[in-house]
């Protein structure tokens, strides 16, 4: 059933198993992107901030677009369905695969984007919040 858990769960057992926790690569990349964001000035860092909240929420075309491509295709339904259904043309299999492919990748991409998006932005509110604490 590990199958079915996310990747916060592989990572929790990746470091439970391991000894040196320094080495693990994942950490190290948040480590270094934490230690990049430490190294720009505040109100540099405000700006990334919110470009980034910009790009998190600007993400959300990606869903619409993927929604709205059934709607353009039924607008033209006879006319797809004469080219795909044609003479018993096998044409359609491909068709949905290649829309089932798209549909797929989309939102795969759309969540990843999303979710570096995230990491990001409480990256950099921690250190924000850290500077404004020691301040």
């Amino acid at each position: 059933m590990n199958f079915f858990r996310g990747d916060a769960h592989k990572l929790f057992l990746t470091l439970k198993k391991q000894k040196d926790l320094e080495s693990n690569k994942l950490l190290k990349e948040a480590s270094d992107i934490r230690s990049f964001y430490e190294s720009l000035d505040s109100k540099i860092l405000q700006l990334v901030y919110y470009r980034m909240i910009k790009e998190q929420n600007g993400m959300g075309v990606i869903p619409i677009f993927v929604t709205s491509i059934p709607w353009l295709l039924f607008l033209f339904s006879s006319k797809l369905q004469d080219v795909l259904f044609n003479d018993g043309n096998m044409i359609w299999i491909i068709f949905i695969s290649v829309y089932l492919i798209l549909l797929t990748i989309s939102v795969t991409f759309h969540f990843r984007e999303k979710a570096w998006a995230a990491f990001h932005l409480e990256i950099i509110s921690d250190v924000l919040s850290e500077r404004e604490c020691s301040d």
